[in-house]
């Protein structure tokens, strides 16, 4: 039983806080909604925030990771995040969240209104937050795709 004062409570809302966090973090990119996301990463931290896309460089400044994802927003017609593999650390006040993003996307097809084709991806992710008056805000995040292994070798290894 937890007593009075003993932190675990603090400790335990700080999770769940940062849990939401992230989320909204992810449910801001389903929905399209820069300013949401915008709000989500420290403000005025312009040489500070980074953000690594799987396959991009290192982009540094607030500036720069927010028109990243006003691009990816503009040319991805849906996406879908299922996160798997959640892990959070904390160390006073900073956290890092980990998981791996199983993400559904679609762009728009080449005629009419249907949606192109949906591809899968896994990528595996670091977020790291900084508690803020204002609640814990993303400092980073680093995106790294999951080459998943495509069964192909041990075909060829086995016989007829």
């Amino acid at each position: 039983m937890n007593s009075p004062g003993d932190g675990r409570d603090d400790v335990a809302a700080d999770f769940e806080a940062l849990d939401r966090a992230n989320t909204a973090f992810y449910e801001a990119m389903e929905r399209g909604d820069l300013d949401a996301l915008s709000d989500l990463w420290l403000p005025g931290e312009d040489l500070t925030v980074s953000c690594v896309h799987p396959g991009w460089p290192v982009l540094t400044g607030r500036g720069e990771v927010l028109r990243s994802y006003a691009l990816i927003m503009a040319n991805t017609e849906y996406i879908q995040f299922f996160l798997t593999d959640v892990g959070v650390s904390m160390t006073g006040d900073t956290a890092l969240v980990t998981c791996t993003e199983n993400i559904l996307s679609g762009g728009p097809a080449e005629e009419g209104d249907a949606l192109g084709p949906l591809v899968g991806q896994l990528v595996v992710a670091t977020n790291v937050f900084r508690r803020t008056p204002d609640g814990w805000k993303l400092w980073s995040h680093h995106g790294s795709p999951v080459l998943a292994e495509t069964g192909e070798e041990e075909d060829e290894e086995s016989p007829s």
